[in-house]
């Protein structure tokens, strides 16, 4: 392992051990509605959200609660080394296992996002994250960078800030942070 994989791979652990001891319905309350404060105002855009896994802070009340006004997708895998697609969600939909654990539309169109919230395991006051390693929402940020633009919305519990991270080149930055204490922005 190398001294960069060794050292993400640490950071890591510590951010996980956090953010597993940081989860609690209160905390979780008061972030969704901090990240409806952000997202409201962009209700209508195309809005990327995840199924959370493991200890993830959860986005789906807000994402339910856009639902009506504009499309709302959630990531699929493509493969390794690729960019992340995004299927159509909605409240109640069939939903299906996919890789990594992360539940995903059986059916439904594609979505190109033009605001995304973005799952993380940790990241920096400049907005960086670290993410499990895959790079799928670095590439997929990239990509959509290049079309046009797009909101980057980390979204953790507070207990994940960590004040460095080790970074490669590659790694996209965030548009701002929402967590169960506020916004964040670099």
């Amino acid at each position: 392992m190398t001294d960069l994989a060794s050292q993400k791979a640490d950071a890591r652990k510590a951010a996980f051990a956090r953010r597993k001891a940081a989860r609690s319905a209160d905390a979780d309350a008061r972030a969704t509605a901090h990240l409806l404060s952000v997202l409201t105002p962009l209700k209508g855009a195309a809005l990327a959200g995840y199924m959370p896994i493991r200890t993830e802070i959860d986005p789906i009340p807000a994402m339910a609660a856009l639902a009506s006004f504009g499309p709302v997708g959630v990531p699929v895998i493509q493969g390794e080394g690729q960019a992340l697609k995004f299927r159509e969600w909605s409240p109640g939909c069939m939903m299906q296992d996919g890789p990594f654990g992360a539940q995903v539309p059986v059916k439904g169109v594609w979505v190109t996002p033009q605001v995304l919230i973005v799952p993380l395991v940790a990241f920096t006051p400049q907005a960086m994250r670290l993410g499990y390693g895959g790079g799928f929402y670095d590439r997929t940020l990239e990509g959509l960078r290049a079309q046009g633009p797009v909101t980057a919305i980390g979204y953790a519990y507070s207990a994940q800030l960590a004040e460095t991270l080790p970074l490669e080149d590659t790694d996209q930055p965030l548009d701002m942070v929402v967590t169960e204490q506020g916004v964040m922005t670099p």
